[in-house]
């Protein structure tokens, strides 16, 4: 039976960030991957904040465009124009991103093994089974769940976790109809707390999809209705369609347990009002392997909880505000939603919107608007006040 220093489950881009980081400090690390090819299919939009370059290596060669700003459409059709002067996303090649993340971890000296799947196990003792032939079986000081939404590592101490549906459909409209340096959102109730988008890779062709509590049949329904209802989309070609499962925020999810860490998808690590998690997960990554380094150089797999309390410290407060503003969008109603929409655009929130508006730390624009008021004047009153009390 091989063993190694660690071994982390999921080639993912996080899971790959984090073996990366931990062979550069001169530990043995396998990568165990169930996939032929890693990045395949596309299961996201891509769409990523411009923190991403504070906290991974991204170079310019996987950006397909700069996105300064967004339209947010309500049912209706009220829109909200907000933008920023300089880049404030990058729409990605998410497929050619991950294996560039995989590449680094292999230079840098971390063996990856496709086509391993495991089928569970031991945290006491760091021993993994593998689904191969042969049932192989691999040992580490150290695993790392960084598997996915249905991770068979956190299964071993974590209940299942919720997750959303999420369809996407990749379009051509046949001419030059978009901007590409600007997204389209719409909110629907029947999607809430999820939402649509229309993220352009050119001018000409875009990524369309939604996430929701519902099933593949329902997204397609109201996937299709958007592509026939929108000018911008009628007559589109669909190229491809992805379907794929977000998961959803657990904020009592365990991270750690003996000598086993949660990483990504796998550790619940989205952003509650998105689904977006490539900035959290990256950040969770370094976090991990300072706290996964220092227990492997005294051998003290107990420092391994310094992991979690230092994501809580890093994330929980934000995430929390995160988790309300969920909670309310799911209440709504499409006349709530415009409602709210049109008395935004007259309190002059596109302009607030612009300029404290950050798509990964919400909260300085939730609080922001509190200030101002303006959560009082187009939500409930009992509503307005559970917000606030997030201050307090």
């Amino acid at each position: 039976m091989k063993n190694y220093d660690v071994a982390v489950i999921g080639a993912g881009p996080v899971g790959s960030t984090f073996a990366r980081k931990m062979a550069e400090k001169g530990f043995e690390v396998a990568i165990l991957e169930k996939k032929k090819e890693i990045g395949v299919p596309l299961q996201c939009a891509g769409l990523v904040g411009k923190k991403i370059k504070k906290v991974n290596i991204l170079p310019d060669e996987f950006i397909i465009n700069p996105v300064n700003g967004g339209f947010l459409h309500s049912p209706e059709d009220t829109v909200l124009s907000v933008s920023k002067e300089k880049p404030e996303a990058y729409v990605l090649d998410r497929v050619e991103y991950d294996k560039f993340l995989a590449r680094l971890a292999e230079d840098s000296g971390a063996e990856i093994l496709l086509n391993h799947n495991v089928r569970g196990i031991d945290s006491v003792n760091g021993v993994i089974t593998l689904k191969n032939k042969e049932k192989t079986k691999i040992s580490a000081e150290v695993l790392v769940g960084a598997d996915g939404h249905s991770s068979i590592v956190s299964s071993a101490f974590n209940t299942s976790s919720e997750s959303f549906q999420a369809a996407q459909f990749l379009v051509d409209v046949g001419e030059k109809r978009f901007q590409t340096d600007f997204v389209h959102l719409y909110v629907d109730s029947r999607v809430s707390p999820g939402f649509l988008w229309v993220i352009p890779l050119s001018a000409s062709t875009a990524r369309v999809g939604l996430f929701a509590d519902a099933s593949y049949q329902q997204l397609t329904l109201i996937l299709n209705e958007l592509l026939n209802k929108r000018s911008e989309l009628k007559g589109a070609t669909i190229l491809k369609k992805y379907y794929g499962v977000i998961p959803r925020h657990d904020p009592h999810k365990q991270l750690v347990k003996d000598r086993v860490l949660l990483l990504g998808d796998a550790a619940s690590q989205v952003k509650p009002t998105t689904g977006g998690g490539l900035i959290m997960g990256f950040t969770s990554a370094q976090i991990a392997s300072k706290a996964a380094s220092k227990a492997l150089v005294t051998d003290d797999m107990d420092i391994l909880t310094d992991y979690n309390k230092q994501y809580q410290e890093r994330f929980k407060k934000e995430l929390k505000v995160q988790l309300m503003v969920h909670k309310i969008f799911k209440s709504l109603t499409d006349d709530d939603l415009e409602y709210m929409f049109r008395k935004l655009k007259q309190e002059g929130a596109e302009e607030i919107i612009s300029h404290y508006g950050d798509m990964d730390t919400q909260s300085t624009l939730v609080k922001e608007m509190f200030k101002r008021g303006i959560i009082f004047s187009i939500l409930p009153k009992m509503l307005s006040w559970r917000i606030s009390n997030l201050w307090k």
